[in-house]
């Protein structure tokens, strides 16, 4: 098979693993910048452009879209997926699951268990958003913000008013949201390849850091999933139609409750915590699932 990776550097751990396990299988694998391809857009026949070369002749393609570059990122994606081009997640889905607002939506009504959440159009009645949460402290975060940038504890009224009011005066839009004192900085990644768990490691942030972010100091270890955290990673990613991605769950009095669903996970830190082959999954994944 002929597979693609769409990546912006092709020197991250993610990429390399991923082209390591698809040589191993013998597929042919290629690296291509997303924001060097060119969309061809024409009656019957869409393509794209790369390089001075059409990439007429793939067979499948494994999206590692940065946040930064959605809009594009996606829309390349989409063209392979008007090429018939298996892609191992959809372009909608990677859309749906960056929108914070919109996932958590879908999330809500499917059922899945969240910390409250509240998302307001610049409302200057703090003190009602906060009630609604469950009271101070309370967490704010970007709705397009990723990896922990862009998400601020706000451990007063007053902290809040003056997060909320800077973010309404860039015109940013914000969500309030409840924050989950007993899971003391920690949470849980569960790791998703074709509707199962793959793989899981708990992550802890740095001392005096709500946040467990690796690339912000936090600390990841193995961790075995119980029977409702694995149902519930489960089922918030088939409700977004993810077939590939990382669950982020917080453990709370009442429960595990989904934080937030990444789209394109990371697999350094959950194939060296967990002891998994996650790369191999994911090309077991494109084998079993690209219609031939």
């Amino acid at each position: 098979m002929n597979i693609v990776i769409l990546s912006r550097n092709i020197n991250l751990y993610s990429t390399q693993r991923l082209i390591e396990e698809a040589q191993n299988r013998n597929h042919l694998v290629e690296v291509i910048d997303p924001l060097e391809c060119d969309i061809i857009i024409e009656k019957e026949k869409p393509t794209i452009l790369y390089r001075d070369s059409y990439l007429d002749d793939v067979d499948a393609i494994i999206p590692r879209i940065g946040a930064s570059v959605t809009y594009y990122g996606c829309a390349v994606v989409r063209q392979f997926e008007m090429m018939n081009v298996f892609s191992t997640v959809s372009s909608d889905a990677i859309i749906r699951s960056r929108d914070k607002l919109r996932s958590f939506q879908h999330l809500s009504k499917a059922g899945v268990d969240m910390p409250k959440t509240v998302f307001t159009n610049y409302s200057r009645d703090i003190d009602k958003v906060i009630t609604q949460v469950g009271g101070i402290p309370v967490v704010i975060k970007l709705l397009e913000g990723t990896q922990g940038i862009g998400v601020v504890l706000a451990e007063s009224k007053n902290a809040a008013e003056s997060v909320l009011e800077a973010f309404n005066g860039l015109e940013a839009r914000a969500l309030v949201q409840e924050y989950i004192a007993e899971a003391k900085g920690a949470d849980l990644r569960a790791l998703i390849v074709d509707g199962q768990v793959v793989g899981a490691m708990k992550r802890q942030g740095k001392e005096g850091e709500f946040r467990s972010n690796l690339h912000r100091g936090g600390t990841y270890e193995q961790y075995k999933l119980d029977e409702n955290e694995i149902k519930l990673a489960i089922k918030a990613a088939r409700k977004l139609k993810l077939p590939i991605c990382g669950v982020d769950i917080l453990q709370s009095n009442r429960g595990p409750l989904v934080m937030e669903v990444n789209s394109t996970p990371g697999l350094e830190g959950i194939e060296v915590a967990s002891g998994k082959n996650i790369a191999k999954s994911i090309i077991t994944y494109i084998e079993r699932h690209r219609k031939l």
